[in-house]
């Protein structure tokens, strides 16, 4: 292996061996690496000069790529002498039969014929009357991630009994919830600066405590405005720190939101696990998850109490933010949890944004533009929608990955599968740095290096239905958004003869 060497004009050419195929072997390609990274060390770079600075994040991108071609050089290496073994004992063991089968007809030469004449036969016989003891071979599936396998049989999705696969029967189109236990605390979250919605919330929380005998939280501030009109609200229960909004999911039975959607992504955020059931109240200029009308809250909450009631599962992102000084993949920042989307976009910078996309560890495409949209189909209406993403029902486990802006007019969303893994990397060349929001709030500044990782969240925000998911879905995009909405085309006009 020669050492690095750099020539007159700055640039850095490392010699390794070639083998006769034309690839590089796993030792070069590391040695290469090591030689570039004794180069950038050797070399103290002055940070007022520009050029060397892009030198040096150009060669730190060769040193990477350098070191996933040898990893993806090794592993390809393992795989192909695993199989080149399998096929050498394959081999041997049919030289082997065809040996013996060869001396045993040596030696039994004389009823070889009736032998022929028999297997014959038999194979007549089999073409008109099939073997009743062949068997199928039965098989079994499991659900593997990240390298982890599990032997637990997924019968409630996908059936395979008797070596046939098939998707399981649904028992319902609509998931259910029926109490095992009456309801005994609710918490009550409400949007701020309403006074319609102060005087609601005031008013739900009196009928809830009289008629229907529950324990009730708010917020702080919330109950702060309850005692200055009344010290008949001291009842009321509040929470003083994160500890024990860390706490709140053990104690509280149900959410109430009186508000819109920004009112439900709140609700969300304050949960950082499991989320009890949802009933949104609708109080916002516009909603798709806010189902219920606030005229009518005596009837909904009373129905709701006594259950069962239909739910519809909203799905989150789990994401983390990895730093270029993190030594693993485990040094991160989070996670973080969103219902509706999380944005990485240029920010003030007049440069287009320049982004790495990995799926599963396989390269997916480089985002130059705006930036990029990783959504819930929950947040589908939302941002993703007005960068031209699809609307997609709620309870589809799904990812959508959706460019802003893009400088190629090809770059068209996407929608990936629930249990894969995103990162999003700044590269090291990029013009300018990355921003990243989650639901809009949470501002995250990305240099080059960093990365933001995102998978779907164990934790789904479950949300109670006015009727069932579909016909709240579609009802929320008919009335919110007009979906196709025109006149009629008039009956008078010209027809076919």
């Amino acid at each position: 292996m020669a050492p690095s060497k750099v020539n007159s004009a700055g640039d850095a050419s490392v010699s390794c061996s070639q083998p006769e195929n034309g690839f590089l072997n796993s030792l070069s390609l590391l040695s290469s690496e090591k030689a570039v990274q004794e180069l950038l060390q050797q070399s103290p770079l002055q940070s007022t000069d520009d050029h060397l600075i892009e030198f040096s994040d150009a060669m730190r991108t060769v040193a990477k790529a350098l070191r996933r071609a040898a990893e993806g050089k090794a592993s390809a290496q393992a795989e192909a002498a695993e199989w080149k073994r399998k096929y050498e004992l394959e081999r041997a063991r049919n030289l082997h039969l065809e040996h013996k089968e060869q001396s045993h007809r040596e030696n039994n030469g004389d009823d070889e014929g009736q032998r022929t004449w028999a297997a014959h036969q038999m194979s007549n016989l089999n073409r008109v009357v099939p073997n009743k003891f062949a068997r199928k071979a039965s098989f079994k599936l499991s659900w593997w991630c990240k390298g982890d396998q599990s032997d637990q049989h997924k019968h409630d999705i996908v059936s395979f009994e008797r070596g046939n696969i098939t998707t399981a029967e649904r028992s319902s189109k609509q998931i259910s919830l029926k109490w095992e236990s009456q309801p005994q605390t609710v918490i009550i979250l409400t949007k701020p600066n309403s006074t319609s919605v102060r005087i609601l919330c005031a008013e739900m929380i009196r009928w809830l405590r009289e008629q229907k005998k529950l324990d009730i939280y708010v917020e702080p501030r919330v109950r702060a405005e309850l005692l200055t009109e009344s010290s008949y609200y001291n009842f009321v229960h509040t929470w003083k720190d994160e500890t024990e909004i860390m706490l709140l999911h053990t104690k509280v039975d149900l959410v109430v939101t009186l508000g819109g959607d920004g009112t439900v992504l709140w609700a969300a955020s304050m949960f950082k696990g499991s989320v009890p059931p949802v009933v949104p109240f609708s109080l916002g200029s516009l909603g798709f998850m806010t189902p219920f009308h606030s005229e009518r809250y005596r009837e909904y909450l009373d129905s709701i109490l006594k259950g069962p009631i239909s739910i519809t599962l909203r799905h989150r992102l789990q994401c983390h933010v990895i730093r270029e000084a993190a030594k693993n993949e485990y040094e991160t920042e989070g996670p973080i949890l969103v219902l509706n989307e999380v944005t990485i976009d240029r920010g003030i910078s007049s440069y287009l944004t320049n982004l790495e996309c990995y799926c599963d560890n396989s390269f997916v495409t480089c985002v130059q533009g705006d930036g990029l949209i990783l959504s819930t189909t929950s947040g589908s209406t939302a941002y993703s929608l007005a960068a031209g993403g699809s609307m997609v029902h709620p309870q589809v486990p799904g990812i959508l990955f959706t460019p802003i802006c893009p400088h190629s007019l090809s770059f068209r969303p996407l929608i990936l599968p629930e249990h894969v893994t995103l990162r999003v990397q700044v590269p090291f060349n990029s013009r300018s740095h990355a921003w990243a929001s989650f639901d809009g709030k949470d501002r995250k500044r990305l240099a080059a290096g960093d990365a933001l990782v995102c998978s779907m969240a164990p934790w789904p925000v479950p949300t109670a239905c006015q009727v069932d998911s579909t016909s709240d879905f579609l009802n929320s995009i008919h009335d919110g958004l007009h979906w196709n909405l025109r006149k009629t085309q008039s009956f008078d006009g010209p027809r076919d003869t």
